[in-house]
């Protein structure tokens, strides 16, 4: 009788494991780093077995995730965040859910969304993370756009609202115009009503990318050749800028500092070129230039809650839905392949700002 009733028991355990965890030896796979270096040599492989989601969270699948310049250097160890390791890089990426938690509401499974905290660890085929910390985004969205929607986008919105007063008609002065965030600047432009100059460099098929740019609704690119000779603002055809976006520096910032109206303000958001910004004296005295910084990681965790940062990404998503902004150029690479996208990231050559997208099918 009492191994017939430990019989019984066994099986009624079996019967609610089968309920309760249907995902028992399901496994995900993931990328890991437990020392900093080169991306292609620290990281691995591996796996881990899916984990429940516990009343206010959410099994997510994701879909597809970017490698972008500061996951190669938060890898090699050369960026502010650095996470415990081992650590999982990836932050950003578009995601599915699987299955809620007893006590979500919000979500439901289906659903896409896309991460709002950093450092999450994006490059894993599955994760369990708190409702509160996911954006519901509409299926009709891009793949490439949601991936994609939390850093560039964000801080193209940011660096264009936050630092100068402008209207329909005055003029935006960028470097890097051809990188993801430079793309995401011109489209932005075109819709509020914005004329945009973009710089790029010099190279082979330099009028192929000039076509590019103005399809996405450049109103002049320039060469930094053509920066420092071009009369475009002392003619009538274009007003002096209001702001300048620097994300290369050296001599190129100092050359589009020369162009600004006074007491407009340069923000700087990257250093491309390795060189320091150098502003003349008489610029921030007799012109009363303002000299900025801006690091879309910070804004994100002073802003976690804000209307300002939701009201934000309802604009963006309103612009990807209506097709008035589109992703970057883009590649996508399957999971496994992953030292591919690692690799074009870390030497990206060629016409346009590429970036390479983990695919997770």
């Amino acid at each position: 009788m009492a191994n017939l009733s430990r019989n019984f028991l066994n099986v009624l355990k079996g019967q609610l494991n089968l309920k309760f965890h249907p995902r028992h030896n399901s496994t995900s796979s993931k990328l890991v780093y437990a020392e900093h270096g080169d991306p292609v040599k620290v990281i691995r492989k591996e796996t881990e077995q899916i984990a429940e989601p516990q009343p206010d969270e959410v099994l997510v699948k994701m879909l597809a995730a970017p490698v972008n310049p500061a996951d190669i250097n938060t890898i090699q160890g050369k960026y502010p965040v650095r996470p415990p390791l081992p650590a999982v890089p990836g932050n950003e990426g578009v995601a599915e859910v699987v299955e809620v938690g007893s006590s979500v509401t919000t979500l439901k499974k289906g659903d896409r969304v896309v991460p709002l905290v950093q450092g999450l660890g994006t490059w894993r085929t599955h994760t369990v993370i708190s409702k509160d910390d996911l954006l519901k985004i509409p299926k009709r969205m891009g793949l490439v756009e949601a991936a994609t929607l939390t850093v560039n986008p964000c801080t193209a919105y940011r660096m264009l609202r936050d630092f100068a007063s402008l209207k329909p008609g005055d003029t935006v002065i960028q470097n890097g115009a051809n990188s993801a965030c430079g793309q995401n600047v011109i489209q932005i432009c075109r819709a509020w009503g914005l004329r945009s100059v973009n710089i790029v460099r010099d190279r082979a098929g330099i009028e192929e990318l000039r076509c590019f740019l103005k399809e996405l609704g450049a109103t002049h690119v320039l060469t930094e050749e053509e920066l420092r000779k071009t009369d475009i603002f002392k003619g009538s055809q274009l007003e002096r800028p209001k702001l300048a976006l620097n994300c290369v520096g050296g001599q190129n910032a100092l050359e589009m500092l020369r162009h600004l109206q006074n007491g407009s303000t340069m923000v700087t958001y990257g250093g491309m070129s390795r060189e320091p910004v150098t502003v003349p004296t008489s610029a921030l005295i007799f012109k009363d230039l303002r000299i900025k910084g801006f690091w879309m990681t910070e804004w994100s965790k002073r802003n976690a809650d804000s209307v300002d940062r939701f009201e934000m990404f309802e604009e963006l998503i309103s612009m990807m839905t209506n097709n008035e902004l589109q992703g970057p150029a883009f590649k996508m690479v399957n999971f496994e392949q992953y030292k591919e996208a690692l690799m074009n990231t870390m030497t990206i050559k060629g016409m346009i700002g590429k970036k390479y997208i983990l695919e997770f099918k």
